[in-house]
C-alpha cells in the first residue's frame, strides 16, 4: 500500500533510543567517566548485578534471519527489519520494554544459536521471530537447553492466542474441546505449537495436514517434528488430502500461509456450526462471505485487524515478555495453558463477534504477566 510506504519512509523506521537522564555538568561524572567505572567494578564481581545497574533487565532482542518474512517469505534479512521494528514498537508501547530488532545475515541455525549466546550479557530475553520451520524449532530445541529466556512467537505466541479464542468459541457453539474434531491446516512452527498446546489442553481428536496431505504415523520423508505431531494426533492414522481432513470437523485452524485455501465446498464438509480460524496473513485461508454460502451459524476469526475476532500474537507477547523478564522464568506448556485460560476469561460474555480481547485491552498486560511468577 502506498500509504504504508510513505509513513515508513517519512519516519525512517518506527523506533529509536531515548535517554533516561538529563545530562548536566553536575551528573556527567556520575553517569559517565569516572563514576561509571565503579559500576563496572561491581558488575565484574557479580555479572547478575547487570540486571540491577544497567538496562539489561528490561532489554529484549528480537532475532530473525529473514527466512520467513511476513508477506515475502525467504528474503534478505533487511526485508524483515520493518516487521521486527513493529514488534519492538509494541513491546515498548504496550509493556514498557526496550526491544531491539536484530536481523542476522546468516541462515545457519548453528550461527543463530551461537549469536544469541554471544549477545546474552546485554539482554534479559530473546524473541525468535520469522525464522523458517523446522529450523526455528531446531533453534528452540537447542536454546531450551541453555540458561536463557527465549520465546518463539510464531510457535508459542500464536498457540496461546488460538487456544484463548477457541475456549470462548466453543462456549458460543455449545461444544467441548474434549469431544470436538479439530483440523489444523499447516505444520510449520505455528501448526506445531498449536497442535502441542491443544493436545496438552485436552483435545482428543486432532488432525493436522500440510502440503503433502494428512500427517500420519509412518509417512515417508517427515522430519522429527512432523513425526511428533503424528504421535499424538490422528488416532485412526487416517490418510488423505485436505478434504478428508476437513470431513466432519467442528473446528478448522488455518496457519498454512496459503491465501484462499478453502471455499464453500470445503466448509460444507464440516460439522454443523463450525468454528473457522483462518489466521494466515496477509490473506486468510477463507473469508466470511465464502463461509456463508455453506454454513448458517459459524464463528470466524482471522489474523487481520479488519475482521472481527483478530487472533494475532500481539495479544500475547507484550504481557509474556513483561512477565518472563520480571520473574526471570522460562516458558513451558503448563504456563502457555494458564495464560490462554486467563486471556479467554477476560471475555465475560463470548459471542460470535467477541471471543478474544482486543490487542489494546489494557487488562491483557497485567493478566498475562500475573500468570508468570517464579514459584507459581
Amino acid at each position: 500500500m502506498k500509504d504504508a510506504l510513505e509513513i515508513h519512509k517519512k519516519l525512517k523506521g518506527k523506533i529509536g533510543i531515548k535517554a533516561k537522564v538529563k545530562v548536566s555538568k553536575d551528573n556527567f561524572g556520575l553517569i559517565y567517566t569516572p563514576g561509571v567505572v565503579e559500576v563496572a567494578r561491581v558488575i565484574a564481581k557479580d555479572p547478575l548485578l547487570s540486571f540491577e545497574y544497567t538496562s539489561r533487565g528490561n532489554n529484549v532482542a528480537i532475532i530473525t534471519d529473514g527466512s520467513r518474512t511476513l508477506g515475502v517469505g525467504d528474503a534478505a534479512p533487511e526485508a524483515s527489519l520493518p516487521v521486527m521494528e513493529g514488534k519492538a514498537l509494541f513491546l515498548n508501547l504496550l509493556a514498557g520494554i526496550d526491544a531491539y530488532p536484530l536481523c542476522l545475515n546468516t541462515k545457519s541455525k548453528e550461527e543463530i544459536v551461537r549469536t544469541i549466546e554471544i549477545l546474552s550479557p546485554s539482554f534479559a530475553a530473546f524473541n525468535l521471530e520469522d525464522v523458517q520451520a523446522p529450523k526455528s524449532l531446531d533453534i528452540m530445541e537447542e536454546l531450551r537447553k541453555k540458561d536463557l529466556i527465549v520465546f518463539h512467537d510464531d510457535e508459542q505466541g500464536v498457540a496461546i492466542a488460538v487456544l484463548a479464542a477457541l475456549i470462548n468459541a466453543l462456549k458460543v457453539v455449545g461444544k467441548k474441546i474434549e469431544s470436538v474434531k479439530i483440523c489444523i491446516g499447516g505444520a510449520g512452527a505455528a501448526g506445531y505449537g498449536i497442535s502441542k498446546l491443544l493436545n496438552f489442553a485436552g483435545a482428543k481428536n486432532l488432525l493436522v495436514f500440510d502440503a503433502k496431505g494428512i500427517i500420519f504415523r509412518g509417512r515417508e520423508g517427515d522430519n522429527k517434528y512432523l513425526k511428533e505431531i503424528a504421535d499424538f494426533t490422528n488416532t485412526e492414522n487416517s490418510t488423505g488430502s485436505k478434504k478428508e481432513a476437513l470431513k466432519g470437523s467442528d473446528v478448522f485452524i488455518g496457519v498454512t500461509g496459503v491465501a484462499n485455501l478453502l471455499d464453500s465446498s470445503d466448509v460444507s464438509l464440516m460439522a454443523k456450526n463450525p468454528i473457522i480460524f483462518a489466521i494466515s496473513n496477509p490473506i486468510p485461508e477463507i473469508i466470511p462471505k465464502e463461509i456463508k454460502k455453506a454454513a448458517g451459524k459459524f464463528v470466524f476469526s482471522s489474523g487481520r485487524s479488519d475482521f472481527q475476532n483478530q487472533i494475532n500474537n500481539i495479544i500475547v507477547f507484550p504481557g509474556v515478555f513483561r512477565g518472563l523478564i520480571s520473574a526471570r522464568r522460562k516458558m513451558d506448556l503448563a504456563l502457555e495453558l494458564k495464560i490462554a485460560k486467563a486471556i479467554s476469561a477476560l471475555v465475560k460474555k463470548p459471542s460470535i463477534s467477541n471471543i478474544i480481547p482486543n490487542p489494546f485491552d489494557k487488562r491483557l498486560l497485567k493478566t498475562i504477566a500475573g500468570c508468570i511468577k517464579k514459584n507459581n
